[in-house]
């Protein structure tokens, strides 16, 4: 997988990168990638696929409507291959399984999307607005995704694990989304990774634990 440099992407990746709402902070970033193999992607795709390969030999369900249907065909091995490696460049710290990931990977439309989007980045919209011209956030979202690989023929995925398995939990997270636009054509998949933290945690003001110290002076100092 080649990262690609999408001018579009970065006002809104500049937007994203640390909005700070009081209380909360909304953290976004955008990332293109060709699906062309390096070296290191092809030993790896490899594995992924015996992986596949392996779990659908030893599973014994034939019903017709088991999700393991999905990896029975090779292209849409091949989808998860890609998203898996997307997955792996996005998060270089950690490692993920085929299996594990094909477990949290959600087929979505446009529509599903903008649903979360407009119901989660509402204050991060309205920001937008104030701030800058040409057009909402979601348009300007829209066209930029648009660009790179072209809405219209797009698979769209999400990736929903549990807090256990998903990378993007930061100390202090109150909710992130993980979305992969792909473009089976132009072999492209864009990682669009939006997420809440609670700006006090995350900067590490806790109030348990605070100020016993300066309690206990005080106290000191009393006539009880």
């Amino acid at each position: 997988m080649k990262f690609l440099e999408y001018t579009p992407f970065d006002r809104l990746n500049d937007f994203l990168s640390h909005l700070n709402l009081g209380e909360r902070t909304i953290k976004g970033c955008l990332e293109a990638y060709s699906c062309k193999h390096t070296g290191i992607d092809k030993k790896l795709s490899l594995s992924l696929e015996n992986e596949i390969l392996d779990y659908l030999g030893k599973s014994s369900d034939a019903d017709s409507s088991s999700p393991d249907e999905f990896l029975l065909s090779r292209s849409s091995r091949k989808t998860l291959i890609y998203l898996v490696l997307t997955l792996n460049h996005v998060y270089p710290d950690y490692d993920f399984s085929a299996m594990q990931a094909h477990q949290f990977f959600t087929e979505e439309s446009w529509d599903s999307f903008k649903q979360i989007f407009d119901a989660y980045m509402l204050e991060a919209s309205k920001e937008w607005i104030e701030n800058n011209e040409g057009g909402s956030l979601l348009e300007m979202t829209y066209k930029a995704l648009d660009e790179a690989v072209k809405l219209a023929e797009c698979e769209i995925y999400s990736y929903n694990p549990n807090s256990d398995a998903d990378p993007s939990i930061e100390r202090g997270a109150i909710w992130s989304f993980n979305f992969f636009f792909y473009n089976r054509k132009l072999k492209r998949v864009v990682s669009f990774r939006f997420w809440c933290l609670s700006t006090l945690v995350a900067e590490g003001f806790h109030l348990d634990g605070i100020g016993y110290e300066e309690d206990g002076d005080i106290f000191d100092n009393m006539d009880i």
